[in-house]
Parts: structure tokens; sequence; C-alpha cells
């Protein structure tokens, strides 16, 4: 929608007829001042409804429906069809651009305690892609809520892959790890090599059957991203760190289409680029 304001004589219309920007803002904010009036437009959108259909459906008392009934009339986005109301394609128009306004704005506040952890535009990241994700942050009261959230999706995998610094995420839940790749799920991992040799060193009773199993293969990158990437089955999930403490602040997952066709080819770019770790194992 272009919002541009023509100095040299409007925006394609006459100063009062309804096209000005200032106009539409009203529109907004008479939309948006009560909570029910956004609802009972998309209502009527979707099906025609009685006046008493719609004070139940939004839980309003019958004279403040029928002032939001009227206002509708008044700006012909509804029309009345015996004891039902019905939108017109002017309203049916206006109750998408809000359906749509209000979901972004829901993806935008999902996202807002996360996004400092996220990957960035210039990763080929972006905020459509979250839609539909699940975010879960660590909180003082809660840290390892991220945490629980990779177990969950763990145990739902048969093949895991991740690229990024795994030692926060895995290490506090590393009993777990290691039972689900013995119990079958194909991993592989991409670490950074100072990562990678912390591991092994100091969690070698974890890492050993894990490796001698041939479910689990490590190779390491020396500039893998600063947030983690991880392929589930039918998940995608990005892990963000502090970069203070190195910990883990957020994990977002989810099983969107553009952020799966983003994840594969983020991790086989780097995948092309690493080199498989020795590991010398005792008999």
């Amino acid at each position: 929608m272009d919002l541009s304001i023509d100095d040299t004589g409007g925006s394609g219309g006459t100063e009062n007829d309804g096209t000005s920007v200032e106009a539409a803002i009203g529109d907004v904010a008479f939309l948006t001042r009560a909570g029910h009036r956004v609802s009972a437009l998309v209502a009527l959108a979707d099906r025609p409804r009685s006046r008493a259909a719609l004070q139940e459906l939004t839980g309003v008392s019958a004279s403040t429906i029928g002032r939001t009934l009227g206002e509708f009339e008044r700006r012909h986005w509804i029309q009345r069809d015996g004891h039902e109301y019905e939108a017109t394609q002017l309203g049916a128009f206006v109750a998408a651009a809000m359906r749509e306004v209000t979901r972004q704005l829901a993806t935008e506040r999902k996202l807002r305690d996360a996004w400092q952890w996220l990957p960035t535009a210039a990763d080929g990241f972006s905020v459509e892609m979250c839609a539909d994700a699940v975010v879960s942050v660590a909180e003082t009261a809660d840290p390892y809520r991220p945490v629980r959230r990779f177990v969950s999706l763990l145990a739902e995998t048969d093949r895991f892959r991740f690229v990024g610094s795994d030692l926060a995420l895995i290490e506090p839940c590393k009993d777990e790890f290691r039972q689900r790749v013995l119990d079958g799920v194909r991993t592989e991992i991409i670490d950074p090599p100072s990562v990678a040799r912390r591991v092994l060193s100091a969690y070698p009773e974890h890492c050993e059957a894990p490796l001698k199993s041939g479910n689990l293969t490590v190779r390491v990158h020396d500039d893998v991203p600063p947030y983690g990437l991880a392929l589930f089955d039918d998940r995608v999930g990005i892990v963000g760190y502090s970069t203070d403490s190195g910990t883990v602040q957020v994990l977002l997952d989810t099983d969107a289409a553009p952020a799966r066709e983003w994840a594969e080819a983020t991790y086989a770019s780097y995948r092309s680029e690493a080199r498989p770790l020795p590991v010398t194992l005792s008999a």
C-alpha cells in the first residue's frame, strides 16, 4: 500500500474522499480503539451473522454491537439482509487487511524478546519465516526452557543435523542426547574445532559409544555462524546465544517451508566447507 502524500495536489483523489492517509489512519484507529470491532468485521467477512450472534461472539452488550454495526454501515463495510449482516466487498477488503496486520503484529510481539539473538537479513533470514514459530526464551526463573524444548524435538526425530557451537545447548542434556543417538537417531554435527575437542575431552564416556555406533558424525568448520542451526525431521530450530555468557537464550522452531528451504541451503553451505574430525577411539 502506497502511503505517500503528493504535496503538489493530493494522493490521487480529492482531499475528503476518504483516500487520504489521515482518513485511513482514522479508520484504523476506529477499528482498534475497541477490541471487538476487528473481530466483528472479520466474522462478517467469513459469513453472514445476526446481531445476537455477533454479540455472543464478541462478548459486548447489545447496545455496543448495535453502535458498531451502525458505524460499519455508515462506512459501507456491511449490509443488512433480513436479520443478518454481511460484509460488502469493501468490508471484506478491510477485514483481510486487518487480519493480516494483526497476524504480523502477533509475530512481531512473539519475536520481540528474541530477535537480538537470531539470524539477520544478511544471513537470508526474515521475520516472515517465523509467523507460526514456537519461541522458547530463557528466563531467570526458567533458564533451561529452550533446552527442554530442544529435548522434546529431539525425542520426535529420526535424523538430526546441527551447525554452530553446540556446547551450551547439548551440555545440559548430554545424557538425553547420547541416548537418542544410541537409539538410532542419525546425527551430524558441525562444530568449531575447539568446541569439538573440548566435548571429546570433557565427556569421553558420553562420546565414545555414540561415535562407535555409527550414528554420530562430527565435522569441524573454522567459521560457524554465531547462532546454532538445528534440522529435525519436521522442524527447523534456531538457537540464540548470549554473547557475554555463551548460554542459550532462545530456541525458535518452525515447520514453515521458507524456513526449511533457508535452513537446508545454509546447512549445505557450511557442510561443503567442513572437514571430518579425526577421532581415535579406544579398543
